[in-house]
């Protein structure tokens, strides 16, 4: 899970530690939460907030992370998500939420909402990954 990834650099102590992690866990799942959630540049199509949807039990959720971060584009202003209707943007953003482990999903909420990752700065981030985050 990217979840338990961020938990790791999170732990970490120092700086060149959480870093090192980052980069030995390196998957485009990753690199797109930590995009999304600080690249000035990326708006989402959503509303702010919690969405309503049912956590699934975790154990058993359908998806993943490293499968279903291909969606995102969906949420992106500018994105081929722009064409579509509002509601049907939204209802395949909660069963995207539905579909992923509980945390996984708090994270992509946390994504849409611009809300930073405590303990992953926008400047680790941008270290550890160089030309990912524009701004």
């Amino acid at each position: 899970m990217i979840s338990d990834i961020l938990n790791d650099v999170i732990k970490a102590r120092s700086k060149k530690q959480k870093i090192e992690i980052l980069r030995n866990n390196e998957s485009w799942a990753l690199k797109d939460i930590l995009r999304g959630t600080y690249c000035e540049t990326i708006q989402f199509n959503l509303p702010g907030g919690r969405p309503p949807y049912k956590e699934n039990q975790g154990h058993n959720a359908p998806s993943n992370l490293l499968k279903k971060h291909r969606e995102f584009i969906t949420f992106v202003k500018g994105g081929p998500g722009d064409s579509m209707q509002k509601m049907k943007r939204e209802k395949l953003f909660i069963i995207l939420l539905e579909s992923v482990e509980p945390p996984d999903a708090e994270l992509v909420i946390n994504m849409i909402n611009k809300t930073p990752i405590k303990g992953v700065t926008k400047a680790v981030a941008k270290e550890a990954f160089p030309n990912l985050i524009q701004k």
